[in-house]
Order: C-alpha cells, then structure tokens, then sequence
C-alpha cells in the first residue's frame, strides 16, 4: 500500500482535531466509531506529553488516594499508564521517579510498577493462553435480567461514558466494570475485556486481560464482588444522583463462586522469554518501530539517528479489533511527533507485506504478535527490551500469582 502522509505534530502546533482529521482520513474505516465519530481522547500522545506528564509526577497521598473515583480533584491516580503502554515512559524511569517520596506513598506505587511488569512477564510466558482462563471457569450467577453495564446504575454509567469518551478510568472502576459484567452479570468475560481493550489509550493484552482474570476470579480463584459499597466509599455522589437509590440492585454482594478448575498454560517455575540482554547482530538498513515502543528513547531508534524509520497501521489486525479513533488518535499524535524529528515512513496493511525484503533493527517487544511477525520479516539487529525486573534464565520464576512471582523475582 501507498507510504501515508505523516500525521500533523503537535510539537509543530497542529491541535488534536487535526490529527484527529488525519486518522479519520486515512483509518477512519478501521474505527470502531467510523470515520465521522473518529475524536481526540483525555490524554495526548507524543514523547512530549510524556516527558511532561513525567516531570509533573506527584505521589503525594498516592497510597491514601488511588482508588478515589470522584470528585476528580482527589483522585490519585497519575495517568501514566498510556505512556507506560507504547514505550514513551519506562516503569524504570517511574521507580526512580517516585525515589524521594513517601515510604507509604513510594512502596504502594512501586508495587503498581511491579504489578505492571508481572502482568508483561506473565504474557511473556503464556502469550494467547492469557486469552482463556487461566486457572478456574468464570462464575455463572443467574438472575441479573438487564445489560451486563446497565447504564440505569450512575456508577455503571459513568464509568463507560468515561472510557468511550476519555479512554481512561481509574483502576477501581476498572474493577467495578469487571465485576458487574461477569460476577454479577454472568456475561463471557473475554467479550467484556474485548470491549473495555477497545476503548482504553493504555489498553494492553497484558494488563486487561491479567486485570479480568484477577477481579472475575479465572485467575485468582477469588471473584471479587461489586456492590454498592464500594461506589458510597469511592464516588458517593453517584449514588445519590443515582435513579435507582431507593431500589438498588447492587445492594448486596453478588452471589456467585468461581467456577470448576481448568487445565490451564502451565504457571509454576520456569524461564520467562525475556528477550536479549545487549545488541543482537547489526546492519539494519530501517528501524521497524512497533506500537509497544514509540518513545524517542527507543532503543533501536537511538541507536542510529540518521537511520530511518517505519511504522505500519497493521490493518488485518486493526480490522478484527476495532479500535476506538481515540485510540487511533493517540498513535498517531506519537508518530507525528517523530516524524518532525527524524525520516519517518507510516504504512497502512499487513506489517510483513509493507515491510518485505528490508533488513529491519528494531527493540525486542515481549508479545507474541512481535515474535510472529519477527519469523517472517528479515530482522537483522535486535535491541534490549527495557524490563523493570529483566527476566534471569538462571533464577525461573512463577507467574502463578503476584506474590509467588515478586518472591521468586526477588522483588
């Protein structure tokens, strides 16, 4: 397919809007909203946002604070998991960054940061598998009649009108959706975490799909339960403009148990492909940059500053997701920002086909797409991905849980 126009940049003063007009322009048909309904999100894309997001990093009553909900002005949480997510921040610039805050604050956060690369070692072990459950049936309670996300509940409905307009929320109504959609609802849980991918700027297989199977109890064997607590605690003003405050349905916990074992990947000790430790080969002619490292910082792009660059809209692939434009819309403010930086070619069609017969450099991505592709391309020169917690072939950890992995990591 013909090399598109590189989106405007933001750095060079283009607004949101207009990248905006270039996604629906050139992928508007791959939208989930189509080309018309194709809008910026809450968060802007690029290394510049980024680095501004990093500098303006405040902790303070993080461990207090981070599961508020409303009113906005009291959330804790810090936004940076979109960056976090294509490679503009690393978890390790995030561990340094919090180094002088608060023990309670800097410990709560820096677990968050484990959190994150656990759910990358995980997926780095199981790929696709991540994608079934893992080690139990989702539960299967009976009675709920309405949507799974009943948007008649306040809570339940300003939860989704942030994620499809914003394409964040906060990690608690992450939950709160989860929940209601299997534990309560008893709707498939990859069809509710398909929808929530969707929509999210830091949407990762990794972290959504590891999020779904720890709150719905697939993964965890405990489902955690969503009731009317939770939002009179986190966002209490939502109940009260809630039309279903004298009648809540959510009152009571749901009554519904993790479903029967299942035989599951394989999650007790073993190695985690984690991808080289220095520089592999050398002579790549054009950087294959991949949507999980975008940042300036990337290492193959670095490493070789005159060197040009491609990006490739995957096109099968965003055909069978259905992205939302914000989603869109965040990818390429990123990519504008580098091609006002340095050559920049931007594709549109199957990544193999566009990127046949090149010798590539590119930066090691620990997902399995990265490694499909990698077979059937002409990579040359592979660089480090930058882990938090690297990957030791001589020290095999669990992925089994959270705790067994931090313990096995010695982290």
């Amino acid at each position: 397919m013909p090399v598109l126009p590189a989106p405007p940049s933001l750095d060079d003063g283009a607004a949101p809007e207009d990248v905006a007009s270039w996604v629906a322009a050139h992928l508007g048909d791959l939208a989930r909203e189509g080309a018309d309904g194709v809008r910026p999100g809450a968060l802007r894309g690029g290394q510049a946002a980024a680095d501004a997001a990093l500098a303006g990093l405040d902790v303070r009553g993080y461990a207090r604070s981070r599961s508020t909900v409303l009113p906005v002005a009291r959330q804790g949480a810090t936004r940076m998991s979109p960056y976090v997510r294509h490679g503009l921040v690393g978890l390790a610039e995030l561990w340094a960054a919090v180094a002088q805050a608060a023990d309670h604050d800097r410990r709560r956060y820096r677990d968050e940061l484990l959190w994150q690369e656990y759910a990358r070692h995980l997926y780095a072990r199981v790929g696709a598998d991540l994608g079934r459950s893992l080690r139990h049936e989702q539960p299967r309670p009976s009675g709920w009649a309405a949507a799974p996300w009943s948007e008649e509940l306040r809570c339940v409905e300003h939860a989704t009108d942030a994620l499809r307009s914003d394409g964040w929320v906060v990690n608690q109504q992450r939950m709160w959706l989860a929940s209601q959609w299997v534990v309560r609802a008893g709707a498939a849980w990859r069809v509710g975490e398909d929808t929530m991918f969707a929509h999210l700027l830091d949407g990762s297989r990794a972290a959504n799909r590891l999020g779904w199977q720890w709150t719905v109890g697939t993964g965890s064997g405990k489902p955690y339960g969503f009731s009317r607590w939770q939002v009179e605690k986190r966002a209490p003003e939502l109940c009260r403009r809630c039309s279903l405050r004298d009648a809540c349905p959510i009152d009571d916990w749901p009554d519904a148990d993790v479903g029967p074992a299942v035989p599951g990947p394989e999650l007790g000790r073993a190695p985690v492909p984690g991808g080289p430790d220095a520089v592999v080969g050398g002579g790549g002619e054009r950087v294959w940059l991949t949507a999980e490292s975008l940042g300036l910082g990337d290492p193959a792009l670095v490493a070789d500053p005159d060197r040009h660059a491609t990006f490739v809209f995957d096109e099968p692939l965003l055909r069978r997701l259905r992205l939302s434009g914000k989603r869109l819309v965040f990818l390429a403010e990123t990519l504008g920002e580098i091609a006002a930086t340095r050559p920049l070619e931007v594709r549109r069609g199957d990544v193999v086909v566009e990127l046949a017969g090149v010798p590539l450099a590119t930066t090691y991505a620990p997902v399995p797409g990265w490694h499909r592709r990698r077979a059937a391309l002409d990579v040359v020169e592979v660089h480090p991905w930058p882990w938090l917690v690297a990957p030791r072939a001589d020290r095999p950890a669990s992925v089994r849980s959270f705790s067994a992995w931090r313990k096995d990591v010695g982290r």
